[in-house]
Order: C-alpha cells, then structure tokens, then sequence
C-alpha cells in the first residue's frame, strides 16, 4: 500500500501554500467589496455609517 501513504503526502499542502492561497483568496475577496461599493454607492455608505456608529460605541 505504498501508494496511498504517496497520496497522502501529495494531498498535505505546506504552509507556504496554505498563506499563500489565503493571501490570494483575502485580495479577491477585497476587490469584491470594492466592486460591490462602486456598483451600491447608497448601500456602501450606509454601511459605513453603521461600522462608524459601532467603533463609536464601542469600549476599548
């Protein structure tokens, strides 16, 4: 059954692949709340409004 064992080895990702799908998925997640800004200009204020009001009340 080596092969299995070769499998298992190949299916574990290191970490430097890990951060770095991560890193890749974290910017594409942040052009996508761009993009969605741009295109919803009432919403994204609104929303701005509202994570203003809840630092605003929030205790340090």
């Amino acid at each position: 059954m080596p092969d299995r064992e070769q499998e298992q080895e190949e299916l574990q990702e290191t970490d430097a692949e890990r951060r770095a799908r991560r890193a890749r998925f974290l910017r594409e997640l942040n052009e996508a709340k761009e993009l969605r800004d741009r295109v919803q200009p009432r919403r994204a204020r609104a929303a701005r409004m509202r994570q203003q009001m809840r630092m605003r009340t929030f205790r340090w």
